[in-house]
């Protein structure tokens, strides 16, 4: 596993909504945490909550950082995310083009 801290990283969480989606996403790019977000309606999910089993329409988010902003990534989901217990996978890509990397890397810089 690349333990650099400028390895790229993807992660994935849900939201009920478009409007959230667009909230969430739009503060975390601002804050510099991710390059981008992209996210997509349409997505169901089931799953068990307080003993019961729901069924509920959500949109999906994929968002793009480095491994270096993945705790702050999950400090601001604390805050910022409209869930109780948000959804945060990491996922860490076996490649990323050279180009888009260096964009991304640049995109989560933190600014100085």
């Amino acid at each position: 596993m690349d333990a650099a801290p400028d390895a790229a990283r993807w992660v994935v969480s849900t939201v009920a909504d478009e409007a959230a989606a667009r909230a969430l996403s739009r503060a975390l790019v601002e804050r510099r945490l991710v390059a981008c977000v992209t996210f997509t309606r349409g997505a169901t999910s089931v799953y068990r909550w307080e003993g019961a089993l729901h069924e509920d329409a959500e949109v999906v988010l994929f968002a793009k950082t480095t491994a270096a902003r993945v705790a702050d990534l999950e400090r601001a989901f604390a805050e910022l995310h409209p869930y109780k217990v948000p959804e945060l996978l990491v996922i860490e890509p076996a490649h990323v083009g050279a180009s888009y990397l260096a964009w991304l890397r640049a995109a989560v810089a933190e600014e100085r």
